[in-house]
């Protein structure tokens, strides 16, 4: 948590040069004018869009991939129960080196950037999606939906009504470790970018002079952010429990 301290510490600093090392004086400056440098409002931006749509992306694909491989037997289950930890468990630079070469060699439909960057972050988040949702599903009291159909509801409605609310709780907390992934990412995004800047690369090519304070701010606000948001998700697991217990 030092790190962490020290960044959230710093962004209130008032250096009087542009190295933002040394403790000079406190002020609001760099929150009020987070987007004063150049470039880092787009690159924030660009963070938050490929973030938010390679995790819904990821969530809905890694969701039907886990309960796929739970809930049916088909040839090349195994295999398939194989690839999707690949990504988990190749090095970044490897993963991201074969995608550029991907990406290179069909060019006339590639072209890196944006886009490239979407795709390359779906491939590396959804691992960890199906591990999670999975976990919830091994888990899960299929008893319910059997009475839910007992009482006449089709596959449809047991699954949007029974099946769906149960590992809600599940696929959230695996969206917000897939966008904390994301947006985090640099080895993967700064090879597939091209000429895009993510707030990690806008990072790594500001740290080559000096980073300056907004960075501080911009990296202490994602925090701040990301622990709302698992508390959020933790609180609405433990309602959820609850619901569940009272129903059983």
């Amino acid at each position: 948590m030092l790190p962490i301290a020290v960044v959230i510490l710093f962004s209130f600093n008032a250096p009087k040069g542009r190295f933002n090392y040394v403790w000079q004086g406190f002020t609001l400056d760099h929150w009020i004018n987070w987007d004063s440098v150049l470039g880092i409002r787009e690159a924030v931006i660009t963070s938050i869009q490929v973030g938010l749509l390679a995790t819904v992306v990821a969530t809905a694909l890694g969701t039907m991939i886990a309960l796929a491989i739970v809930r049916h037997r088909f040839v090349g289950r195994s295999s398939t129960n194989l690839l999707v930890f690949l990504p988990m468990s190749t090095p970044e630079i490897v993963l991201g080196a074969s995608l550029l070469t991907l990406f290179l060699n069909t060019s006339a439909i590639f072209q890196l950037g944006f886009w490239t960057i979407f795709i390359a972050h779906v491939m590396f988040i959804v691992s960890f999606i199906v591990v999670t949702v999975k976990a919830r599903l091994i888990g899960f009291d299929r008893h319910l939906e059997e009475a839910a159909m007992d009482l006449g509801a089709n596959e449809v409605t047991t699954f949007r009504k029974v099946t769906l609310p149960l590992i809600a709780p599940a696929m959230l907390a695996a969206a917000l470790l897939g966008f904390a992934l994301s947006i985090d990412d640099f080895v993967i995004t700064y090879l597939n970018a091209g000429g895009t800047q993510t707030f990690p690369v806008f990072v790594w090519g500001a740290a080559r002079v000096s980073v300056p304070p907004q960075v501080n701010v911009v990296a202490s606000a994602i925090f701040l952010v990301a622990i709302a948001l698992a508390l959020g998700n933790v609180l609405w697991q433990y309602r959820s429990a609850k619901r569940t217990q009272g129903a059983t």
